[in-house]
C-alpha cells in the first residue's frame, strides 16, 4: 500500500510542480511582492499536503523585511517547508538550478545562486544580498553550505553574514527538524546526504507516514559590533539550542 500511495502522491506532486511553473511564467510578473508571497506560501502548503507532510511552526516568523533567515540544512524539502511557513528569497548553491523541474521552479521564485568554490562569486552574492535587504526583502540562507544528517550541525560559513552587517539588517535563527508524528522521535526519512540521489530521497519521503516538518523561529538579532565570524558562531549555537526537542509534558 505504501508503494501505491507513494505513486499517487508522486503523480499529484508532478502536476502541482507543472502548475507552479505555469504560475511563475505567466503570473509572477504581474503580481506585487505581497501577492507573490501569498501565492508561494499557498502553493508550498498545498505541495506539503500532497506529499503527506504536516507543517508545525513554532515562534514568530518576520512578517516583512529586511530580515535574513539562517537555518540548518537537512533536506531538499527545507526550501519548501520554509516557504510554507514564511516565503523568502533563498540563497542557494548553483547546482540546485539543475534539479529536474524543481530547479526551474526554485529559480523562478527568485533564488540567488552562488558558486561556492569561487571567492569572487561569493562576494558578488553578498553584494546582491545587501541590495535585496536594503529593498526590504526577506532572505533565507543555509550557512552550513550543504545538507547534514540531522544529528549534528556543520560549521556556519561566515561570509553570508557580511551582507546583514553592511546594511545593519536583523538576522533570525531558524531550526528545522523532521519528526515522526506517531512516535515524536526525529525522522531521517527526508535526509539528503552522501550517495543518496534526489529521486531516491523524494521517493522515500513520498512513502512515509505521519511525517512532520517542524520550523522553530528564534528571536531576531543584530550584529551589535560583532564581526561576521563571531556572529556566525553565536547564531550556530542559537540554532543548535532551538533544535533541542521539546520537554515532555508534566
Amino acid at each position: 500500500m505504501s508503494r501505491l500511495r507513494a505513486t499517487g502522491r508522486a503523480l499529484r506532486a508532478l502536476g502541482h510542480v507543472l502548475r507552479g511553473l505555469w504560475i511563475v511564467r505567466s503570473e509572477f510578473a504581474q503580481l506585487s511582492p505581497a501577492q507573490t508571497q501569498l501565492l508561494v506560501r499557498a502553493w508550498s502548503r498545498q505541495m506539503m499536503d500532497i506529499m503527506g507532510v504536516t507543517l508545525v511552526v513554532r515562534g514568530t516568523p518576520p512578517a516583512q523585511g529586511p530580515a535574513l533567515l539562517v537555518a540548518n540544512h537537512v533536506s531538499w524539502l527545507d526550501i519548501l517547508v520554509m516557504n510554507a511557513a514564511q516565503p523568502a528569497r533563498f540563497v542557494s548553491k548553483a547546482d540546485v538550478k539543475h534539479w529536474p523541474l524543481l530547479g526551474a521552479l526554485i529559480t523562478g521564485a527568485g533564488t540567488l545562486y552562488i558558486e561556492r568554490e569561487s571567492r569572487r562569486d561569493a562576494m558578488r552574492v553578498v553584494h546582491h544580498m545587501a541590495e535585496r535587504l536594503q529593498a526590504h526583502d526577506i532572505l533565507a540562507v543555509f550557512p552550513e553550505g550543504t545538507t547534514g544528517d540531522g544529528r549534528a550541525m556543520l560549521p556556519f560559513h561566515a561570509n553570508v553574514f557580511q551582507a546583514a552587517i553592511a546594511v545593519h539588517a536583523p538576522v533570525v535563527p531558524v531550526a528545522l527538524r523532521f519528526v515522526d508524528g506517531a512516535s515524536g522521535q526525529r525522522s531521517h526519512v527526508p535526509v539528503f546526504i552522501g550517495d543518496t540521489t534526489l529521486i531516491a530521497s523524494i521517493w522515500t519521503t513520498l512513502r512515509a507516514n505521519n511525517l512532520q516538518a517542524v520550523v522553530v523561529y528564534g528571536e531576531s538579532q543584530t550584529h551589535n559590533g560583532r564581526d561576521r565570524r563571531t556572529w556566525a558562531q553565536d547564531l550556530h549555537a542559537e540554532v543548535e539550542r532551538l533544535l533541542q526537542p521539546d520537554p515532555p509534558p508534566r
